[in-house]
């Protein structure tokens, strides 16, 4: 059988061409059960990887640290430096997260039990000492190392661990209490199929997933109002609404895959949430290779969309904005200075101005940008778009908003972490084309907000840039956003940073 590929099938130019209407659809509104529920989920989770990640990074660290410490307290004071100690400190430190690991010590599972972590960390911390000692003894290197040293390292480093996992498993305790650190997801579609995906997720030993409730256009007995405990919390336009307000991790589609037409009109409203999107697999008489799958204790389930710079990338994007914002802020000090002159001497008001724009997950944020208009006739929300020769614009304005110079106070937005370097533009809350919303142009607009905006972008340095006032343009904007976030890595937002100078020499659309 040729293996199913369900991101193919159900992927970002499907849903784009499912039958649907024509623009997305308005915010519906929640009922008092599915808001407080929302209410209840609104903390951000906490990822189960970087917790283990974070962990093993902190242990690493810690057992160079105090290994550096005993040696600094029992070697270099008496002896002076002795580089050799270098190779036992890096070796141990190593091996220690090795073992750690080898024996389970990194799952959530272990960090809740304080004495069942701490008897599988003994055991590797002492390994790994007993391991020094046959090393030193066989190669007869007794004379070069010494004892008190390592027995004053395993005693601190002991000492760190049982400290610092007894304050882990307090945390943890803590979170799992709250529910911060299992995947919320939300069942998508009721009835009996719903109800045996839910049975069978409760009977898994991985208990990881907690299910929020049920969302459902049918109604009735094809879709009963609770369905294994769970709630019907309202229809799938709702769930929209929902999942930005509770931080939702995933979404699993609990309908047959045969029922290809209602998937895409589903997943066509859904791929625009900044989630997990998963199609439940339990009930299908189709059978795949096992590699097709992920799961969930022994659910199988098939990956649709996944969340865009999730865990470990949004470290590395988040580290990329701080060390190169930072230093573009330095570099273009100048520059800053001298455009917040020429401002305030060529017009009244103030040099800076605020404008509402949609952030990550079309949530409404304050961007930072040079006035360039008349203080008078500043257009806060964006409602009429700036035309050539506009008489709303000062004459340094033009000159600002030409070379772009008017952004760079969206520096101080990447450093305050409500923009990133590189992503979509930010577009202003009014922001609209022949007397149309943006979101009512283009099908699937919002979906551009999966990940957070950006000072500067893969349209911006493919000519796409400047005024909108035709629909075709901002449909080409809207493509090139959506192979950003699919195609992002580091190197990829680089080649974007240093292509960004050369694009602004272009100023043909830009007035």
């Amino acid at each position: 059988m040729t293996e199913f590929n369900a991101r193919a099938k159900f992927g970002t130019r499907a849903m784009m061409s499912a039958p649907a209407p024509v623009a997305d659809a308005p915010p519906a509104a929640l009922s008092d059960q599915a808001r407080a529920i929302a209410d209840r989920f609104s903390d951000r989770p906490i990822s189960r990887s970087m917790l283990s990640g974070w962990v093993r990074i902190i242990e690493f660290l810690a057992v160079l640290a105090i290994g550096f410490a005993v040696y600094l307290g029992t070697i270099v004071r008496e002896d002076g430096s002795d580089p050799r100690y270098l190779i036992p400190l890096v070796l141990g430190a190593l091996f220690t997260i090795a073992l750690i690991q080898a024996a389970d010590g990194y799952n959530t599972g272990a960090f809740r039990s304080i004495f069942g972590q701490i008897g599988r960390i003994a055991a590797a911390w002492t390994l790994v000492f007993a391991g020094f000692a046959v090393a030193i003894f066989f190669l007869k290197l007794g004379e070069f190392y010494s004892r008190l040293w390592f027995t004053a390292w395993y005693i601190a480093g002991f000492a760190f661990f049982l400290v610092f996992r007894t304050g882990v498993a307090v945390l943890v305790g803590h979170w799992m209490r709250d529910g911060r650190l299992q995947r919320r997801a939300v069942i998508v579609g009721g009835g009996e199929t719903a109800a045996e995906l839910i049975r069978s997720m409760e009977a898994s030993a991985d208990k990881d997933v907690q299910i929020c409730g049920i969302f459902d256009d049918r109604a009735g007995d094809r879709s009963p109002a609770i369905v294994q405990g769970y709630p019907r919390l309202g229809t799938i336009a709702e769930l929209v609404a929902f999942a930005r307000i509770a931080k939702i991790d995933m979404l699993i589609v609990s309908l047959p895959i045969t029922a290809e037409n209602r998937l895409l009109q589903i997943l066509r409203q859904l791929w625009v949430l900044p989630v997990d999107i998963r199609l439940s697999a339990h009930t299908n008489k189709l059978r795949f290779r096992p590699r097709s799958y992920s799961y969930i204790g022994a659910v199988p389930f098939l990956d649709v969309f996944d969340k865009p710079i999730a865990d470990w990338d949004s470290i590395v994007k988040r580290s990329f904005d701080l060390v190169f914002a930072s230093l573009a802020l330095v570099l273009l000090s100048p520059v800053l200075a001298a455009t917040a002159i020429a401002i305030k001497l060529d017009s009244k008001g103030p040099v800076l101005f605020r404008q509402k724009r949609y952030g990550f997950n079309n949530e409404v944020i304050d961007v930072f940008k040079f006035r360039s208009m008349y203080a008078e006739k500043c257009d806060y929300e964006a409602k009429v778009a700036v035309t050539k020769g506009d008489p709303r614009v000062t004459r340094v304005g033009r000159f600002i908003r030409k070379t772009s110079i008017d952004e760079l106070p969206q520096l101080i937005n990447v450093l305050i972490g409500n923009l990133s370097l590189v992503g979509p533009r930010p577009h202003a809350v009014g922001s609209n084309t022949q007397d149309k919303l943006w979101e009512a142009v283009v099908d699937g607009y919002f979906a551009r907000h999966k990940v957070k905006p950006g000072v500067t972008g893969w349209a911006q340095i493919n000519g796409w840039r400047g005024e909108v006032d035709t629909s075709e343009k901002l449909r080409r904007r809207v493509e090139h956003d959506l192979y950003y976030i699919e195609n992002w890595s580091p190197l990829l937002d680089l080649q974007i940073l240093v292509r960004t100078p050369l694009a602004l020499v272009n100023t043909e659309n830009a007035y």
